[in-house]
């Protein structure tokens, strides 16, 4: 195995900006309680693949319904790997959540944008059986998978990131 990546939590700064950004009604004592309880990502077996990423929170999704969720964690790796995140396979079978960008792709450079590389997941319940989902503060909620990735020969490529989304198109 390559030993290639770290997870670290965002610093509750960080988390903080960001969670009350999306759940604005949330206080900040109720935001340190929820950055405290956060987990890093881990494997569920020495098999695994895939590093669960933990709910911060309880939440409930009814059909069609979509939620935004700050994980509080960003990750750290080697160049030539990314971070990929894919729904966490029973929940996507069971229930259809899905990620809304199909699959999350962190760049190792993500790390050190001026959101710290805060990772977020943004989930929507496609339900075909009109099934509303419900997850508990510490389930897994999606998996992040290391992988190696190569560039082409003639790439001279010297732009630096600063952002998450959309960010790279904005490199000049």
């Amino acid at each position: 195995m390559n030993r290639i990546a770290q997870f670290y939590k965002v610093s509750f700064d960080q988390f903080k900006e960001s969670w009350e950004d999306t759940f604005p009604e949330t206080s900040s004592e109720e935001a340190r309680q929820i950055y405290e309880s956060i987990m890093l990502p881990r494997r569920a077996t020495k098999g695994s693949a895939g590093y669960d990423f933990f709910s911060p929170i309880d939440f409930e999704l009814k059909p069609g319904e979509t939620l935004k969720i700050p994980t509080g964690i960003r990750a750290s790796m080697e160049e030539g790997w990314v971070l990929c995140i894919f729904p966490r396979s029973g929940l996507g079978f069971k229930y259809r959540l899905q990620m809304n960008n199909t699959v999350g792709i962190i760049d190792s450079d993500y790390y050190f944008s001026d959101n710290e590389g805060h990772i977020f997941v943004k989930l929507t319940n496609d339900t075909n059986e009109n099934r509303t989902v419900t997850v508990k503060q510490g389930n897994g909620i999606v998996q992040g998978i290391f992988l190696p990735f190569g560039i082409t020969r003639d790439d001279e490529e010297e732009g630096v990131r600063n952002g998450g989304f959309g960010s790279t198109t904005k490199i000049t």
